[in-house]
């Protein structure tokens, strides 16, 4: 099996990686069309808080090269407001308008709030056995009651992925519930400004050791993506460079 890695950021629209990754006359709608030269993959944030228009999609879409892969958020209102609780209709129109990236499309987040508990367990089995099976899913918990096997089976039972994070407030943890793996190295944001536009946190020894777990993971993943934070380093861009450089 030949695994792929895709190794991206949290995000692009930064003008303070304006004069590094990004020309310093670079317009900032063009700011995605060059990070694509860079790399092949990225995390939407911005769904998170809102629904894209099409028109939106279609412009990311025709922005990047072919092989180019977009992971996205579900948006809060499903994930933190409604926790999950009737949003079928909202779910349906960001299925829609995400899925206009066609095959650029990569796993979608479904990012779960502190307050999501584990007597929500069995909701959360009936949403992902609801979801199309066209698309890949990523769960991410913020509550560490979550993270035991009673709450791994509904995502082993449907094939969706438990984030791997690296955040001061959870564990790290390595269960692997679906046959692609998905890491999000988040850091510190109280330690880290992560507007600088520089590293202001030296992480290579983090960086090393994901590289080893990520060559792992590679054994018996199909597909493993990574997003690295702003809070990470401080600089995203240059965190990619080193895992890739780590793992070449």
């Amino acid at each position: 099996m030949t695994t792929k890695v895709h190794i991206g950021t949290m995000g692009w629209s930064y003008n303070f990686w304006t004069g590094n990754l990004y020309p310093k006359d670079l317009a900032p709608e063009n700011f995605l069309s060059e990070y694509a030269k860079h790399f092949d993959t990225v995390e939407v944030d911005n769904t998170f808080y809102r629904i894209p228009s099409k028109d939106v999609v279609e412009k990311w879409r025709d922005q990047t090269p072919p092989n180019f892969l977009f992971s996205a958020k579900f948006p809060r209102r499903i994930t933190h407001e409604r926790m999950l609780r009737d949003c079928e209709e909202i779910v349906k129109v960001f299925l829609e308008r995400i899925s206009l990236l066609h095959d650029k499309l990569g796993p979608l987040l479904l990012q779960f709030p502190y307050a999501f508990k584990p007597e929500q367990a069995r909701l959360l089995g009936d949403f992902l056995s609801g979801l199309p099976k066209t698309h890949h899913y990523v769960v991410e918990f913020r509550n560490r009651k979550l993270l035991q096997e009673e709450f791994y089976s509904p995502l082993k039972e449907n094939g969706t992925a438990l984030a791997l994070v690296e955040q001061p407030f959870m564990p790290l943890t390595e269960v692997m519930t679906s046959d692609f793996t998905y890491i999000r190295l988040e850091g510190d944001r109280r330690k880290v400004t992560g507007t600088l536009g520089k590293v202001e946190i030296d992480k290579t020894d983090s960086i090393r050791s994901w590289a080893e777990k990520i060559k792992k993971f590679s054994e018996v993943s199909t597909d493993v993506f990574v997003y690295f934070s702003k809070y990470y380093s401080g600089y995203p861009p240059a965190d990619v460079e080193q895992l890739a450089r780590l793992l070449s």
